[in-house]
């Protein structure tokens, strides 16, 4: 498992001494449990363990985070032992949620947040309903740039049978919803290291990958299973710039490897034509960061990278989750209208192409083709996205000034 150095994450855990543009004076730290689950991927724990660091770290609140499965959080955050039931890691108590019959002696923080529709036990919520001052219960959804979110952002929504009321809190990408996940003092940081050669060149040697030259494609790959990577991949074979894609261990290594022509792992770095790929381990999030801050383009999957793709200032296309009828698409069209609405028009075009080959799985060649041609439009826009996106404040920020308005 790769770590940052000390240096880099002393640099990560400084951001906030770099920026406070985002931060508020708040007198009364508040209590939190956070309850997750882990279904087949990462990225519930992932934005559940950003905001329990985000709320610990930030706000200086007491965290507590509930966790059906910590061997695959153990992914993500490789100081956790998925041994111990209870646990402290960086200021933040880290419990299993083994089984509901558990809860009998719960006590419950002010604010309990149940992420994306995870059903608390009948015990939380009994516990809840007999606590003198009734705890703020949060329903933490998914991100999605669809217009209805607004309208059901801070909905309240009685117990059928309990003194209590659930509200819906949505991220999103105006200020009529909960915004985006972001640090204070991030932004700041990942320009400091963006104009920092040397410190790229120490993080590049953790993985033996050589540093980046000048007239080099630097690209990150995270992705589900996608035969578009496998049209892009090869066509970077003959690109006339060598290109070194990054590919975190994950479900598109398949694809990969099906182009290279060899099984791979974690630490390889195999080379056909222009194209190199290096198979990094999977590492905590602060490491990936700095794997999207150090790319020129990133393909991200699901929500977490997604969301971090965006605070990284480079050019990125999503890969959202699939579901049935093709919702996803709707969703992916949303976001396109709001990262679209300040691109001229030919490279909003060029870019929709690729998105959308991208999440078909097919005729990506000739879209990125197009694509690659509005590269210097598409690189300024995403430098000024992430402050168009924090003009209002981040989720933490938003979160933080509900539950307040809620508790007075």
């Amino acid at each position: 498992m790769a770590a940052i150095s000390s240096t880099q994450h002393h640099m990560l855990c400084c951001a906030s001494h770099f920026n406070h543009r985002y931060a508020m004076p708040y007198s009364k730290p508040l209590s939190w449990d956070i309850f997750c689950t882990v279904i087949d991927n990462y990225g519930d724990i992932g934005v559940a363990w950003r905001l329990a660091r985000r709320l610990a770290h930030d706000f200086d609140h007491t965290v507590r985070l509930w966790v059906n499965d910590l061997a695959s959080f153990g992914r993500i955050a490789p100081l956790l032992e998925p041994g111990l039931a209870s646990q402290e890691l960086d200021g933040i108590r880290i419990c299993q949620w083994c089984a509901d019959d558990a809860f009998v002696d719960y006590q419950p923080a002010q604010v309990v947040i149940e992420a994306f529709g995870c059903r608390l036990p009948d015990a939380v919520e009994q516990a809840m309903a007999r606590a003198d001052v009734k705890p703020v219960w949060i329903n933490l959804e998914y991100l999605s740039a669809e217009d209805w979110v607004e309208g059901c952002h801070g909905m309240a929504s009685p117990h059928p049978r309990l003194p209590l009321t659930k509200h819906f809190f949505f991220p999103g990408f105006t200020d009529r919803t909960g915004g985006l996940l972001c640090e204070d003092g991030l932004i700041d940081t990942r320009q400091q290291w963006q104009q920092d050669s040397l410190a790229q060149r120490a993080f590049w040697q953790m993985f033996d990958i050589p540093e980046k030259q000048p007239e080099e494609w630097r690209v990150s790959l995270f992705a589900y299973e996608n035969p578009a990577a496998r049209e892009l991949l090869d066509y970077w074979k003959h690109s006339a710039l060598p290109v070194h894609c990054m590919v975190p261990e994950g479900k598109v290594l398949a694809d990969v490897e099906a182009v290279m022509g060899q099984r791979l792992q974690a630490g390889q770095h195999v080379s056909q034509g222009s194209l190199t790929v290096h198979v990094l381990p999977m590492t905590d999030q602060d490491s990936y960061d700095l794997n999207l801050w150090s790319c020129d383009i990133n393909f991200v999957r699901g929500e977490d990278s997604f969301v971090r793709a965006q605070w990284a200032g480079r050019p990125f296309i999503w890969h959202i989750y699939p579901q049935d009828d093709a919702a996803h698409l709707v969703k992916l069209d949303a976001f396109l209208s709001h990262y679209c609405a300040a691109l001229d028009a030919e490279t909003a075009t060029a870019l929709r192409a690729a998105s959308h080959a991208w999440n078909h799985g097919r005729g990506m060649v000739s879209a990125w083709q197009q694509l690659e041609k509005r590269l210097p439009q598409w690189h300024r826009h995403s430098r000024h996205w992430p402050d168009k996106l924090l003009q209002h404040g981040d989720l933490g920020m938003r979160l933080v000034q509900f539950i307040q308005n809620r508790l007075k």
